[in-house]
């Protein structure tokens, strides 16, 4: 029997879109079988080593990995303190640019092949930028001291003015002849933050806390100017009677505080649980000074009701939307017991 003039054309057309239906599949992203069959990992690139560096850019190579199918890319990852960033390439080499002058990066390079297998890491490279900032900021506003209490205060300052990048806020206690004790940093890293707590205090105290900046190239700022600020005395001890009459999406509320500790208040402020819906209507005995964290409501007492001697009570009262009725009582600090009637 004679092949058919046509056959030999024909198998070899069924090859050629044979070929032809596999690259358009690898070409889509499938993976090639050899691939899927590969459990083989690549070998640790070579060690990290600079080509070239300014102040914000670096650029890097390192030996190439080995693999038994082949290498696809290198995932190079940069560290800066607690913040990470990663970038690919498909050669033993890249550039990096949008970097800090001053910082000191860490670089990390490993490498993939088709079948998704991971080398280790090779050897880490840390490396400090170039300095490309010659100024010192300018020293930040004086600090302003609010939410005092018996062991601790809050600290906001107005922000230094720096030519390239802020670095931190370090908080100092100026010590009796003048010793600085520093006592709290405050990073930029994002930037933004100008405010600060300090606890561990001592009830009724007296501190001075004075504020300096440091931008990224080590430079440090004047001084602010002082703030001296004293601590409340030790939390009152304090119980809470409760009158509360409740409707479907609302309720009033009458509370009769008293001062079970040995010595006189003068002056308050009082905090009880309230959610961010709620809405005050109406209030008498105390008046309202802000929302705390979106979950308490702050009141204070009014011209006439200041002082609370021991034994002696303070009555006040709210009319509020909402079903979270008045619980966690604190009076200047303390936690009060509460009991309802």
């Amino acid at each position: 029997m004679r092949d058919h003039p046509f056959r030999g054309v024909r198998s070899r057309a069924a090859a050629l879109a044979a070929c032809a239906l596999a690259a358009t599949l690898v070409a889509a992203g499938a993976t090639p079988a050899y691939a899927a069959d590969d459990t083989e990992r690549p070998t640790a690139p070579g060690p990290i080593t600079v080509v070239a560096v300014d102040t914000t850019s670096v650029e890097l190579t390192w030996a190439a990995s080995t693999d038994n199918v082949g290498v696809v890319r290198y995932p190079v990852g940069v560290r800066f303190e607690d913040f990470g960033s990663q970038y690919s390439t498909d050669t033993n080499s890249i550039r990096i640019t949008g970097l800090r002058p001053s910082r000191t990066y860490t670089f990390s390079v490993w490498a993939l092949d088709a079948a998704g297998n991971s080398s280790l890491s090779n050897p880490t490279l840390r490396l400090t930028m170039p300095p490309g900032d010659d100024q010192p900021p300018s020293a930040p506003g004086q600090p302003v001291a609010y939410d005092v209490a018996a062991t601790l205060v809050w600290l906001r300052w107005a922000h230094s003015v720096e030519n390239v990048a802020l670095d931190r806020y370090e908080v100092f206690r100026v010590d009796a002849g003048g010793t600085l004790t520093r006592v709290s940093e405050v990073y930029q890293h994002p930037p933004g933050r100008n405010s600060t707590q300090i606890s561990g205090l001592t009830p009724n105290t007296t501190y001075t806390f004075v504020v300096q900046a440091r931008d990224e190239a080590g430079h440090l700022s004047p001084l602010s100017a002082l703030v001296t600020v004293t601590t409340l005395p030790p939390p009152p001890s304090c119980a809470v009677r409760s009158v509360v009459r409740q409707w479907p999406d609302g309720f009033v509320a009458h509370l009769v505080v008293e001062n079970t500790g040995s010595t006189v208040i003068d002056g308050w402020t009082m905090t009880w649980r309230f959610w961010a819906a709620q809405q005050v209507q109406g209030i008498w005995g105390a008046k309202v000074v802000d929302r705390v964290n979106s979950s308490y409501l702050r009141v204070a007492n009014t011209g006439r009701n200041s002082v609370v001697p021991p034994g002696g009570t303070v009555s006040l009262g709210l009319v509020a939307t909402g079903t979270q009725l008045p619980e966690e009582i604190t009076l200047n600090g303390g936690l009060c017991t509460v009991a309802d009637e």
